[in-house]
């Protein structure tokens, strides 16, 4: 433990983030970065418990408790107390391959579940975690470290996400030779194609990459197998294949209208402005604009509040985001919303913070459904018909939406972004495989063997859990890499 006193003596503290006025005039990330001093301080606050539920990575009803890839978070909190930021590092590496992205996006259940937010505020911890392999870069500590043996096993790693460069990274650790096949032009999957530069910044992603490829491991992009490559020719020249190709097949919504110009899936519109942005710098117009446009994102999630950020950029006329859940509240509920739970609780995202400080208000419309959409004589869209609901869970866990009379409303609207989640992976590889699925139309395959019904076959990430979060990614990756490792040899020494 750092100082027993610790979390009575300093408060929580957080990096400033740039003012959200100035940041929505370019692309750039948005958070500043503490002082060595300032995270001693932090660090010293976290109390080294004796059952440190930071770090247990479980799932309990309402979202993730503590950290997926099991961080050892007291050890580098303390070791950051006592200045030994290379010691820091390593500790962190063990069990996270890549921090500088869950340092940036993950929404941090770690903090969720602290003990000191039993009675007060938690660590923070995501902020340490951040700035701990931040200074590894800044100080060359992060270097490539190829397999000193090689096994001679080739294993073909489908998708590039976080669980694709997890399972390879751990793969390559144990001196197999592995390619992973990307489909976009650009290796990384969402951490490219999907997250807006303004939270991870893509020179990130490539910094990792280029460690990779210098540590062995092949990637080719523009190859999607299943069309360039047959999903059999795959299985057949390597000794082993992981799909881990995501959640990717985007959910629609049913509404009166869907069928006028203008409205568009969240994905879509997001991943041509990250494209367009990376080629150049926009110029290229290659993209969904929103400039001076009333824009309605429906869906009240990550996703959706990411097309609200990236409307601002665009320099929309209006934006709000629709979610059917109701406000939360300011406060945790003690009862239904217990510690260690995720806290449920009233929070601006950088988006809402965003469009605030151009609008003066929070984006969201909270507790809305979409009845109709209304086109103009031309087939565009021009307004949104909507009615406020009651949300209510069954006894088994159904979610029943009650429409509340006269509460009817009208939106203007130029650019409606559907942003409703995911129904699974896409069909193609499943097909040609004969890749047997669960109910929810993802790949069948046990938590924590990732074996798929076809031989040399395994799957992870998202393609097997659905949509989730990065570092559960990340946690599947690994988990896989070693089963794969005890098919290939008999056993294993990955964690």
């Amino acid at each position: 433990m750092s100082t027993p006193t610790g979390f009575m003596e300093y408060k929580r503290e957080l990096p400033i983030d740039r003012d959200p006025a100035e940041r929505v005039q370019d692309w750039q990330e948005f958070h500043k970065h503490m002082s060595s001093e300032q995270l001693r301080t932090q660090g010293a606050r976290c109390m080294d418990c004796g059952t440190p539920y930071c770090h247990t990575g479980i799932e309990l009803p309402g979202g993730t408790s503590g950290c997926p890839v099991n961080n050892l978070i007291p050890e580098w909190n303390n070791l950051i107390y006592r200045g030994l930021w290379r010691e820091a590092l390593d500790r962190l590496h063990k069990t996270n391959n890549f921090p500088e992205f869950t340092g940036r996006v993950c929404p941090a259940p770690c903090e969720g579940s602290c003990t000191v937010g039993l009675i007060g505020d938690s660590v923070t911890i995501k902020t340490i975690e951040h700035a701990i392999i931040e200074r590894g870069f800044e100080e060359g500590w992060v270097v490539p470290q190829p397999p000193k043996v090689r096994t001679g096993k080739r294993v073909a790693v489908v998708g590039s996400g976080p669980a694709g460069l997890a399972c390879a990274a751990q793969l390559n650790k144990a001196g197999h030779n592995v390619t992973v096949f990307e489909r976009a032009d650009r290796i990384g999957g969402l951490l490219v194609y999907g997250i807006p530069t303004m939270k991870l910044e893509k020179h990130v992603v490539q910094r990792r990459v280029d460690i990779m490829e210098a540590e062995g491991i092949d990637f080719v992009t523009n190859t999607e197998i299943g069309k360039d490559v047959s999903a059999e020719q795959l299985v057949s020249d390597f000794d082993a294949v992981v799909l881990c190709g995501g959640a990717t097949k985007a959910r629609d919504v049913q509404i009166d209208g869907r069928e006028l110009k203008g409205i568009h899936p969240a994905m879509d519109y997001l991943n041509g402005t990250i494209k367009s942005y990376l080629d150049s710098n926009l110029e290229d117009g290659n993209y969904i604009s929103a400039k001076d446009k009333n824009v309605i994102v429906i869906g009240g999630g990550d996703t959706g509040s990411d097309c609200v950020a990236t409307a601002l950029r665009h320099g929309c006329k209006s934006v709000t985001q629709f979610g059917t859940h109701a406000k939360a509240p300011l406060e945790r509920d003690t009862v239904n919303n217990p510690w260690p739970q995720f806290p449920n609780v009233y929070t601006l995202d950088y988006a809402h913070e965003e469009a605030k400080a151009i609008f003066g208000s929070d984006p969201r419309a909270f507790s809305v459904l979409t009845k109709k959409f209304v086109g103009d004589d031309n087939g565009n869209i021009k307004e949104l018909h909507t009615i406020q609901i009651e949300r209510t869970v069954d006894e088994t866990g159904r979610k029943i939406y009650k429409e509340i009379p006269g509460t009817e409303q009208v939106w203007k609207a130029d650019l409606v972004l559907i942003a409703v989640g995911f129904e699974g992976p896409e069909k193609t590889l499943i097909d040609q495989l004969s890749l047997e699925q669960d109910r929810w139309s993802n790949v069948k395959a046990r938590y924590g063997k990732y074996t798929t019904n076809v031989d040399k076959v395994f799957a992870a990430g998202d393609m097997r859990r659905g949509q989730s979060l990065v570092v559960w990614a990340i946690n599947e990756g690994r988990e896989a890499a070693r089963e794969v490792d005890k098919y290939l040899t008999g056993s294993s020494v990955l964690p």
